[in-house]
């Protein structure tokens, strides 16, 4: 680790706001994320417009706290999700992943999330202490499927394939499973069938037995405060990271006991007390019966004559608007815990929501609906839509002294981009095989907006896009189906209900046409064709989450001048990974007939990433195969065919992955990284295809850009 630092400080990568890395010492990371809280939930992003309106027919809520953390900090207001629930999501923004690679899609709740690099592992790598906090939902031991050890439950988190702390994480407190987190009074659970007891672990202890009267909410905010102190008093030159994953506003519409608790930080707001009965502050009171007071009150105009009386806000509105206020509280408590302690200048602090609003209740007789404040902000769709409101979520962050303040970000950015922007932050190269890209530079204001950027999205949901006055009329009670998104600069290709590869993409401009309501496809037969071709080109299909175009063959380059070999960069290092060497500096370049190592640095730590296309003879099913004493990475256009890096072992080993493809020209990227095994050096490509043996990849079929 400490070689690898030298040389990043020494090719001048680690200064603030480069794409590759920021200076030493590293700051901690507090990553919030909430649950089905919607992009126009916020005040600062579209509840404080609302209000403005001085319309009374339309109810609004406060979020007076992220409002200031959003003046202080960054708007990244262009920021989508994964995916538009909550498991696949949170997978994606834990490994890095987009939907197109990531082992956990659709609606898997509590299938094992991959065992890859997640955010933990990288920052671990980077001397992080790493702790999460609230709702986990991607245990394992729940799914018949390969990726799960067992197919039932087993009694704790020691057994379960994909527990925090076989993820990178070195201490976990809240619960496992996904459906514990539709309810917030674990002990009590209230309006759980029979009343049942839901499991709250603190490492391997059910804790539940303890938690009288606690309001999940509060329980995870006391405890990340008494962790965060307890970490600075024990390792005060450690920096840690903190994913705080919050089951709010999700599921049962539940009211805390009581106020937030005065002040904040060390002395005041909330406190982890540790006493069984009473574990916090907040453990005292009745369940579920606090209403905060701006919302107690609250009348609006439901019939849109302000001749007639007002009429009192429904209850279940009051309880989603005072869950949002709780959000907002916590949030304050936590910066004011951080300043406190003299941490606020070295902690990055990110807010964001799993995916757009929800309109479950769980309560009875009370449905909610997402357009009584509008959470879905000026877009169409809610939770489990590809619409913008069901993927644009809220995003802010804040590093007093570093981001500057009142900042807002348009370039599109999505989740699976924070694992490079974490890794940039800590000082390390990302691992090749992740998605997206360092955020970085668009947070601090020194770079633009990254060539050919796209995000890609998929989804498979049976219902349908609400039914809202509010809505575009062809978006109104939509089949939702298999569903594709991908946004390109200012415009959106979506599918929904795709029944067939050759289904056309509506395709909106976004920037102007945020509700989605006019498709320019007929104009843009150009973009149609891009979006075509990379619904095929970002992913790799998964046999548990089958989709329509899964046999369609991926597109070929179209014609262009190119020239025989391959370019190849050298670099030098103690590599944690294979990684993006693109934020490296190369000791070496040139090219060459075929990937090889001719050219590897004779160092001991080394790596090589050869760039260029492969001409592929006939169209049909292709196998690669890498033949490497170290470990490797191969993509096709953005897809992964063959990741030979996390936990593998450093014997030669023959690592194969199967794509299909068009004839004609596909641009690869091979990343090669030898952490300094004994033994001779080696790496060999081979294929095999229509009417192909297994062979080593002959010369003539690469090509390199002139």
């Amino acid at each position: 680790m400490k070689q690898l630092l030298s040389a990043l400080l020494v090719a001048g990568v680690l200064t603030l706001g480069a794409p590759g890395a920021v200076a030493a010492p590293k700051p901690n990371i507090l990553l919030i994320i909430t649950d089905d809280l919607g992009w126009g939930d916020l005040g600062v992003l579209f509840q404080n417009q609302r209000a403005a309106r001085h319309d009374r027919s339309l109810p609004a809520e406060l979020t007076p706290n992220l409002d200031r953390l959003a003046a202080s900090g960054v708007r990244l207001i262009d920021h989508y999700c994964a995916a538009p629930v909550c498991a696949p999501s949170r997978a994606s923004l834990l490994l890095g992943l987009s939907q197109g690679h990531a082992h956990v899609r659709d609606n898997q709740f509590d299938k094992a999330l991959d065992a890859n690099h997640t955010l933990a592992t990288v920052l671990r790598q980077a001397g992080y202490a790493t702790v999460a906090v609230g709702k986990w939902g991607l245990p394992g031991g729940r799914q018949t499927d390969a990726e799960d050890t067992v197919a039932t439950a087993p009694p704790g988190p020691p057994d379960w394939p994909a527990a925090p702390n076989r993820r990178g994480f070195t201490d976990y407190f809240g619960y496992l499973l996904h459906a514990d987190g539709h309810e917030h009074y674990p002990k009590e659970a209230p309006y759980t069938a029979h009343q049942k007891s839901k499991t709250v672990w603190a490492g391997t202890t059910n804790l539940t037995p303890a938690l009288d009267q606690c309001y999940t909410a509060d329980l995870w905010t006391a405890w990340a405060k008494q962790w965060i102190v307890q970490h600075t008093k024990t390792q005060p030159g450690q920096p840690f990271f903190m994913y705080l994953a919050y089951d709010t506003p999700h599921a049962v519409q539940e009211l805390p006991t009581q106020a937030y608790p005065a002040g904040g930080g060390l002395s005041g707001g909330l406190q982890w007390l540790g006493t069984p009965g009473h574990m916090i502050t907040t453990a005292s009171g009745t369940i579920d019966s606090w209403v905060h007071p701006d919302y107690r009150a609250a009348t609006y105009d439901d019939d849109h004559n302000p001749a007639t009386p007002e009429v009192a806000w429904p209850d279940v509105y009051k309880r989603y608007a005072t869950a949002v206020r709780r959000l907002d509280d916590a949030v304050a408590d936590l910066r004011s815990l951080l300043a406190d302690l003299h941490l606020d200048q070295d902690t990055l602090v990110i807010f964001t929501s799993d995916n757009g609003p929800s309109i479950e209740s769980y309560l009875p007789r009370q449905p909610l609906r997402a357009d009584f404040f509008a959470s879905f902000g000026p877009f169409d769709g809610i939770k489990r839509d590809c619409w913008e409101g069901g993927l644009r979520v809220p995003a802010l962050a804040v590093w007093p002294g570093h981001l500057p303040a009142g900042r807002v970000v348009t370039t599109p950015s999505i989740s699976y981009d924070w694992l490079r922007t974490f890794a940039a932050v800590a000082g390390l190269p990302a691992p090749a095989e992740t998605d997206g890209i360092s955020l970085l530079p668009a947070l601090t204001g020194s770079g633009g907006e990254p060539a050919s950027r796209y995000l890609y999205v998929e989804y498979f949901e049976g219902g349908r896009t609400p039914n809202y006055p509010q809505f575009s009329p062809g978006h109104r009670g939509r089949q939702r189906g298999q569903m594709q998104a991908v946004r390109s600069g200012d415009y959106v290709g979506v599918r929904y209900d795709i029944q067939t590869p050759a289904d056309p993409f509506e395709i909106y401009h976004v920037t102007t046409d945020p509700q989605e309501s006019v498709n320019l496809a007929a104009s843009l037969p150009a973009l149609q064709e891009q979006f075509q071709a990379l619904s095929l080109q970002a992913r790799r299909p998964n046999p548990s989450a089958p989709r329509p175009y899964d046999q369609e063959l991926v597109p070929a380059l179209p014609p262009g001048p190119w020239l025989p070999g391959v370019r190849w960069l050298a670099y030098t290092g103690d590599f944690p990974w294979v990684p993006d060497f693109a934020t490296l500096t190369p000791v070496a370049a040139g090219t060459a007939t075929r990937p090889g190592l001719d050219s590897l640095p004779p160092a001991p730590g080394a790596g090589l990433y050869f760039t260029g296309a492969l001409q592929i003879p006939t169209a049909g099913d292709y196998t690669f195969y890498l033949e490497t004493d170290g470990g490797a990475v191969l993509r096709l256009h953005d897809a992964t065919v063959i990741n030979a890096d996390f936990d593998q072992p450093a014997d030669p080993a023959t690592r194969h992955g199967s794509i299909r493809l068009q004839a004609g020209l596909h641009p690869f990227r091979l990343y090669y990284a030898r952490a300094q095994p004994p033994g001779q050096p080696g790496l060999k490509w081979y294929w095999s295809g229509p009417g192909l043996p297994k062979a080593l990849i002959p010369p003539t079929a690469f090509r390199q850009r002139p």
